[in-house]
C-alpha cells in the first residue's frame, strides 16, 4: 500500500470527523430552534452560542471536499455525481440557514422572525441528513460499474443505509447541540439542555452505534472492534457526566465517541474508499482512486502549513468566545434603522 494516499485517507477522515464535532452541534443547535426554545429570547440566546463560529466550522466541509477532489479525484467524481440530488439539497440548506442567521433580526416582527427561524431548523434537519446519508453510503456501497460511474436512475442511491446515515448524523447533533448548551449557556436553557442530554442520549446515538457496527461486523478487524468498544464506553460516560452536572466532561465524552466510532468505520472499509455493490472488482481504493504522487506529495507540502494556522485560529476564536451566554446578555430587540445617504 502506498504511504502518500494511505496518509490523505486518513487525513480525509479526520477533516469529516472534525466537521461532524464541530458543525454537529452547530446544526443541531439550529434544529433546536423549533424543538427546544420556547419564545424569541431563548432563540435569541441559541443564536448567540453558535453566532461567533458558526461559519467557521463550515471551513472542515469544504476542506474535506477539497481534500476528496484533489487528493481522490475518482472517489469525488464518482460519490459527488451519483449523489447530485442529495447534494443539491444540503448546499441549498446550508444557503438558507445561512441567509437566515443574517436577516432573522433585521425586522422586529414575529411572523419575520417565524418565517427565518424555520429556515434555520429546517436547513439545518437537510443539511444534517444529506451529509449524513453521503457518509453513510460512502462506507456501505453504491451501485458502480467498471468506470466509477452510477447505474440506475437519479434515486439509485436511496437505500435504508442512506436513511440510517441520514438518522445517525440528525441524533448525533441534536445530543451534541443540547451537551453543547448545558456548556455555554446558564440558566433554564443549561438545566434544561442538561435534562435534554440524559433523557435522549441513548436515543439520539442509536442510528449511529447501528451504523458503525453494522459495517463493523461486515469489513472490520479486531482493532476496529476495540475502537468501537472505546465508543461505546464514551458514550456512557457522556451520559454518566451529564447527569452528574459536569458537561465539558460529557461534552467531551461525545467527542471521544464520535472519533473513535468513525475511526471504526472508516478503519473498517480501509483501503476501500467507496464500494460498489455490484461487483466488489469494481470498488474504488487508496490505490486506483488516488491523485499522482506528485500531486499528492505538493497537497502534503501545503496541508503541514495551512492546517495548523486553521486549527490555530479556529483554536483562538472559541477561546475569545469561551463564556456563557444567556438572556441577560442580549440587548433589547429592535428594528434596523437604513442608514441615510449625505446629499
Amino acid at each position: 500500500m502506498e504511504t502518500l494516499p494511505t496518509i490523505w485517507f486518513v487525513l480525509i477522515a479526520v477533516l469529516w470527523t472534525g466537521y461532524l464535532f464541530l458543525e454537529g452541534f452547530d446544526l443541531g443547535v439550529g434544529m433546536l430552534m423549533k424543538l427546544f426554545a420556547r419564545n424569541n429570547t431563548e432563540r435569541r440566546v441559541l443564536l448567540n452560542t453558535v453566532g461567533p463560529v458558526w461559519d467557521g466550522n463550515e471551513v472542515w466541509l469544504i476542506t474535506a471536499g477539497g481534500a476528496m477532489f484533489a487528493a481522490f479525484p475518482l472517489w469525488y467524481a464518482s460519490l459527488f455525481s451519483a449523489l447530485y440530488i442529495p447534494l443539491v439539497f444540503v448546499l441549498l440548506g446550508l444557503i438558507f440557514r445561512a441567509v437566515a442567521f443574517e436577516y432573522r433580526g433585521k425586522v422586529n416582527t414575529e411572523q419575520w422572525r417565524n418565517r427565518w427561524d424555520w429556515a434555520i431548523a429546517l436547513g439545518s434537519f437537510v443539511s444534517a441528513f444529506g451529509i449524513g446519508a453521503a457518509l453513510a453510503l460512502t462506507t456501505t456501497g453504491l451501485p458502480l460499474n467498471a468506470n466509477g460511474d452510477r447505474v440506475g436512475g437519479p434515486f439509485a442511491w436511496f437505500s435504508w443505509y442512506a436513511v440510517l446515515g441520514g438518522f445517525a448524523v440528525v441524533g448525533f447533533s441534536l445530543v451534541h447541540a443540547a451537551a453543547f448548551l448545558a456548556l455555554k449557556t446558564d440558566g433554564d436553557i443549561r438545566d434544561r439542555a442538561q435534562r435534554l442530554v440524559i433523557r435522549w442520549l441513548p436515543v439520539g446515538l442509536l442510528p449511529l452505534v447501528v451504523w458503525v457496527v453494522l459495517v463493523t461486523n461486515r469489513h472490520g478487524h479486531l482493532l476496529s472492534w476495540l475502537l468501537v468498544a472505546v465508543a461505546a464506553a464514551a458514550a456512557v460516560a457522556a451520559w454518566r457526566l451529564a447527569r452528574r452536572g459536569r458537561e465539558g466532561w460529557s461534552f467531551l465524552g461525545l467527542g471521544v465517541f464520535l472519533l473513535t466510532g468513525s475511526a471504526a468505520l472508516f478503519g473498517s472499509v480501509f483501503p476501500v474508499v467507496l464500494p460498489s455493490t455490484l461487483n466488489h472488482d469494481w470498488d474504488l481504493t487508496v490505490s486506483n482512486a488516488s491523485s499522482s504522487s506528485y500531486t499528492l506529495g505538493l497537497m502534503s507540502i501545503v496541508a503541514c502549513v495551512g492546517i495548523p494556522l486553521v486549527l490555530a485560529y479556529q483554536g483562538w476564536t472559541y477561546w475569545v468566545f469561551r463564556k456563557r451566554v444567556s438572556s441577560s446578555h442580549l440587548p433589547p430587540t429592535h428594528d434596523v434603522v437604513p442608514a441615510v445617504g449625505r446629499a
